[in-house]
């Protein structure tokens, strides 16, 4: 169920902060008609940090409507706090989310014990499918193999996004966690190393910008054309890159409103793309469209 290219979808904003939910509406079709794999609202790129518990929840739902089914809606549901992330992660469920992405505890620095109690007590407190998500240089907290090979045997722990900065992780995540334990990039400009190691697909911050390239992308390399995909991957470095000049999701908001998608909205302590980068970002968007 869970490969391929799966956004990490924005949250639009009116310039007020107020979430734009016709906006929404417009980016979930797009992806549809794009052949996004699925979609994952409310993860970092969606700004979840700032969105209240009402908004987190009403975007959650608002989402799975539109897709109908169409394709695999992952619910960000990740906290620093275990029973907010419990209470998340159920009303997720009960709204029809198709897994939940549950980032680890970021602030409070558990430990590796600590982060096997709390992934414990969300994955026993429903029957929601979860997805890890190790994130170190947001969270200043890196979840280790070894840990996750203690969580995979959980039946509704099913895989994790691996973010750490080092693609070899997944070498190391496949050989403790198995074959069945599914393994996505959360990195774009390492998803190919990364899908060489054993990851089927990405949670992507580009395929926001370029959703039908970011698809074709990594259903080459699943259906074997390897050449294919390396010429894709190549292309799209130069975007992967752009779209961190500054903190996510400041140019990738900034990228989808230049290109009339959005709104500028975004919520502080973030800010729109400073104006001295959005040059060379837009000029990265152009270069990896043509």
């Amino acid at each position: 169920m869970l490969s391929g290219s799966i956004v990490a979808l924005v949250t639009p904003m009116k310039p007020s902060g107020e979430v734009d939910w016709e906006a929404l509406d417009r980016l979930v079709g797009w992806h549809l008609e794009s052949g996004t794999s699925g979609i994952v609202p409310m993860g970092t790129t969606g700004e979840s940090a700032t969105l209240t518990t009402d908004e987190h929840l009403q975007v959650i739902e608002r989402v799975i409507g539109m897709v109908s089914r169409q394709v695999p809606v992952i619910a960000g549901t990740g906290s620093n706090s275990t029973a907010e992330a419990v209470h998340q992660t159920q009303e997720a469920k009960r709204l029809g989310a198709d897994a939940c992405l549950v980032v680890t505890p970021y602030y409070n620095k558990p430990t590796q014990e600590g982060l096997v109690q709390h992934y414990k007590a969300i994955a026993e407190s429903c029957d929601a499918q979860l997805v890890l998500y190790n994130v170190p240089p947001r969270t200043a907290c890196d979840m280790q193999p070894e840990t996750v090979a203690r969580l995979a045997p959980i039946p509704n722990i099913v895989g994790i996004k691996e973010a750490c900065g080092d693609p070899t992780r997944i070498a190391a995540l496949r050989r403790l966690c198995g074959e069945d334990f599914v393994l996505l990039s959360g990195e774009d400009a390492q998803t190919l190393e990364m899908m060489r190691l054993g990851a089927v697909g990405a949670i992507s911050v580009t395929a926001n910008v370029l959703p039908g390239r970011m698809a074709a992308f990594c259903r080459a390399w699943l259906e074997g054309e390897s050449e294919q995909a390396a010429r894709y991957d190549a292309a799209l470095q130069p975007l992967h890159q752009a779209l961190f000049l500054e903190t996510s999701p400041s140019p990738v908001k900034w990228a989808l409103h230049a290109l009339g998608r959005i709104d500028a909205g975004i919520r502080l302590p973030l800010l729109p793309l400073s104006e001295s980068r959005r040059g060379a970002l837009m000029a990265a968007v152009a270069a990896a469209e043509s």
